[in-house]
């Protein structure tokens, strides 16, 4: 089976800005590969002009904070460092299992890749011959914060729709619809590891899984 790919848009926030951030992008897909089972729910973006929707299940929505969590938690062992998180749907092929496994095999057929650039906020500072003094932020570092998040709001916006963009379009590859509980396709997501390269060493051993995956930038 075919597993597409969409890599999201880079999206540079500050760290009080990503819990915000993921529940946009994180519950705007899911919504969109619901089986039917939900009652959808539009949620006010707490930072930003921006509505989303959300399946309107609790223990989904549990999963994606406890996720976010995690996620914060590494941030903040990683400071000022590029992180990508992903959101894969697979399906269960075999659900008996073998003589060298006790695990059913997943199979991979769409993952996401949400990019987030973590930025520490610039401190203002006043040079001197001999030091720097740190000040409060005047008017113009106000001002600068205001049009960052404008932007940032913008380019969410521009990931929402990449979101909507992508399954509207890729269609083919959606398996039938599973016999199991739950609101959504079967998904999983994986964030960073203590190391990039055990990161990347994951993602290889799914695409080994799943076959060569298609791209959508």
């Amino acid at each position: 089976m075919n597993c597409e790919v969409c890599s999201l848009k880079e999206l540079e926030v500050e760290h009080f800005e990503i819990r915000e951030v993921l529940r946009c992008i994180l519950h705007t897909i899911v919504f969109h590969r619901a089986l039917g089972l939900v009652r959808p729910k539009d949620i006010d973006s707490e930072l930003f002009e921006i509505t989303y929707v959300q399946c309107g299940d609790a223990e989904l929505e549990k999963k994606v904070e406890e996720k976010i969590n995690q996620f914060i938690g590494w941030v903040e062992k990683h400071p000022n460092k590029k992180s990508q998180i992903c959101l894969s749907f697979y399906e269960v092929k075999s659900k008996q299992p073998t003589w060298f496994s006790n695990k059913p095999e997943r199979v991979y057929w769409e993952q996401w890749h949400i990019n987030l650039n973590v930025q520490h906020p610039k401190a203002h500072t006043i040079k001197s011959h001999h030091s720097k003094v740190v000040v409060d932020p005047g008017v113009s570092a106000l001002e600068e914060r205001t049009v960052r998040r404008a932007a940032l709001e913008a380019s969410l916006r521009e990931v929402l729709f990449q979101i909507i963009k992508f399954v509207n379009e890729k269609k083919d590859h959606i398996p039938p619809i599973p016999n199991i509980e739950g609101v959504t396709f079967p998904y999983e997501i994986t964030l960073p590891s203590s190391s990039d390269s055990s990161f990347g060493m994951d993602m290889f051993k799914r695409m080994l899984q799943t076959g060569h995956p298609g791209m959508l930038s």
